[in-house]
């Protein structure tokens, strides 16, 4: 190991680390590897393929072994980016220290049980009882890493240098490239300049991010981030993204979350749409002189998109729309929705669906939803605001038939497929962003507050928070930036981008939490920032694709053969 350490902090660094992590890191893998096919033999239906209703029955397991391959992932990835940094000469101690802190953890937790949620674990014991395949979770390499990795003096001397930058070591050095890390600073003072000040005034009085907000950020070139500049985007991809995202969440997940609706409408007219379609929808969307909505979501369906009912029936050159939605983001500001609708009555599931790019006027004052056939109501949210939710209602509602997105009926289900990938890895980007929050709220207070005659960051059990906190934050803001380039790299990357949202989801709900705490009663306080940002980092886990959906996603296609 050749990180750059201070002489009196080189006993709390182990030997040959990033070898260590390395073989760590191949071993869980090698413990996923070897349950694989006795998990799989529980679900199997004839032919050895998955059997849709066993995999239900056995949901705990299928999950589980989903948040196995998610752990062992995130730490081959966190493994590779140490070997990386050693090799330029920019491993330095707090990496070091973090690298191990989470390994210790994380092999630790893998032996005892992950927490799928804060009531469901699952354990070595549940999927195998095999005594030699959970043997392998105590390789020399893991028992090293529990064992010396993660003690207090290593959380100590996390926690000191932390302090020593309020939080931003987590950021020194995250293995991106120079123009990424140009991209980081501009978005980090322009939050803070334009965002941090005002966010929790905005989400205490539930008002809609400013327009003048929403044009600056369009002028600086959010809204077109990934969309190819032939089209009048910057075409810089899903890492670029994921940068943005995060320092924009850090003020306010609302503002980083402004871009997903444009993210979104991008893709499914870059990968499903007619050219026409996309030399007019693009560059407007992009420059954001439209803003996008995705209206997908209905009453009772949750994630079952098959089972949508609105209708979408062709009269001459238009279709008319008849039916329901809810949990519509900034609907009534939106200038364009891509809507999915049921464009054959005959069908049950997603084969009869079709997606509708369907114009609409902006909302104005006391009437958010002035178009004929279109009515909506707000939707109250205890965060995640500044964009507001509604549910709507078509009747009548009419849409250009020239704007049937790609020109051809049923395609609607397999174009929004295509979406997720870069919808979940822009959402683990978003919780990055939302639990690097947490970790500088946190500390700040930490270092702040007195208690006994001193800060009560001096105390253990505060201080071991935080630096738990930047661990985690480090390791998933690794798995994401790794989903990302498998993104820009055109490979598919499903399994990639559901991990990084599971756990980025976790990771932040679990350092708002942990600020809150830090606080004591006063982040029980809406006057306290802490309190946003726990509101706001619940609803990570549930929007695209609840953490229930993406450990089903994950075990299903890894389990079936990566179909």
């Amino acid at each position: 190991m050749t990180a750059t350490v201070a002489e009196d902090s080189v006993s709390i660094l182990l030997p040959g680390l990033t070898g260590l992590l390395r073989e760590a890191a191949t071993a869980a893998q090698a413990f996923v590897d070897k349950v694989h096919p006795t998990v799989k033999a529980r679900i199997a239906g004839p032919g050895g393929k998955v059997d849709r209703k066993l995999a239900d029955l056995e949901q705990h397991v299928v999950h589980g072994f989903g948040w196995y391959a998610s752990y062992a992932e995130l730490l081959n990835q966190v493994a590779g980016w140490a070997e990386r940094l050693e090799a330029s000469g920019h491993f330095t101690e707090i990496e070091a220290l973090l690298a191990q802190l989470l390994f210790a953890e994380y092999a630790t937790q893998m032996v005892g049980g992950i927490a799928m949620n804060q009531g469901e674990m699952i354990r070595p014991v549940d999927i195998t009882d095999d005594r030699g395949v959970m043997n392998l979770l105590f390789a020399p390499a893991l028992v090293t890493l529990m064992t010396k990795g993660g003690g207090q003096a290593v959380k100590t001397a996390i926690a000191k240098r932390l302090a020593e930058a309020r939080g931003r070591p987590t950021l020194e050095n995250t293995g991106l490239d120079e123009t990424f890390e140009m991209i980081r600073d501009q978005f980090h003072a322009f939050a803070e300049e334009k965002v941090t000040p005002y966010a929790h005034e905005w989400h205490l009085k539930d008002l809609l991010i400013p327009l003048e907000l929403v044009e600056e950020l369009g002028a600086l070139g959010v809204f077109g981030l990934t969309i190819p500049e032939e089209y009048g985007g910057s075409g810089m991809g899903k890492t670029a993204m994921c940068v943005v995202s995060e320092e924009l969440s850090r003020a306010w997940i609302g503002v980083g979350s402004l871009a997903t609706r444009s993210e979104i409408a991008g893709e499914l007219i870059l990968t499903g749409g007619t050219e026409a379609q996309k030399q007019y929808w693009l560059p407007k969307i992009a420059s954001a002189e439209i803003l996008p909505t995705a209206v997908f979501t209905e009453p009772n369906t949750g994630s079952d998109l098959g089972a949508l009912r609105t209708r979408g029936t062709l009269e001459g050159d238009h279709y008319v729309v008849t039916g329901n939605k809810t949990w519509i983001t900034h609907a009534a500001r939106a200038d364009v929705m891509t809507l999915l609708v049921r464009t054959d009555p005959a069908t049950t599931d997603y084969r009869g669906l079709s997606m509708l790019l369907a114009p609409k006027p902006r909302g104005i004052e006391g009437d958010d939803f002035p178009a004929a056939g279109m009515s909506g109501g707000e939707i109250g949210v205890i965060g995640y605001r500044g964009m507001k939710e509604y549910e709507l209602g078509f009747d009548g509602f009419t849409v250009p038939a020239e704007n049937l997105l790609g020109g051809v009926e049923g395609q609607g289900f397999k174009q929004l497929m295509a979406t997720f990938e870069s919808a979940r890895i822009q959402t683990a980007a978003r919780a990055v962003g939302v639990a690097q929050s947490a970790l500088e709220v946190g500390l700040s207070y930490a270092l702040d507050r007195k208690q006994f005659g001193q800060a009560i960051f001096e105390f253990p059990r505060v201080a071991n928070k935080l630096a738990m906190m930047a661990a985690e934050i480090m390791g998933v803001r690794q798995l994401t930036y790794f989903a990302a380039a498998q993104k820009d790299e055109d490979k598919r990357c499903d399994v990639e981008a559901g991990m990084a949202k599971l756990i980025a989801a976790r990771v932040a709900w679990a350092a708002a939490d942990n600020a809150l705490q830090i606080h004591g009663g006063n982040g029980f306080a809406t006057e306290y920032t802490v309190s946003r940002i726990l509101a706001d980092a619940r609803i990570l886990n549930i929007f695209e694709g609840a953490g229930e959906i993406q450990a089903q996603v994950i075990a299903r296609r890894l389990l079936d053969g990566g179909n």
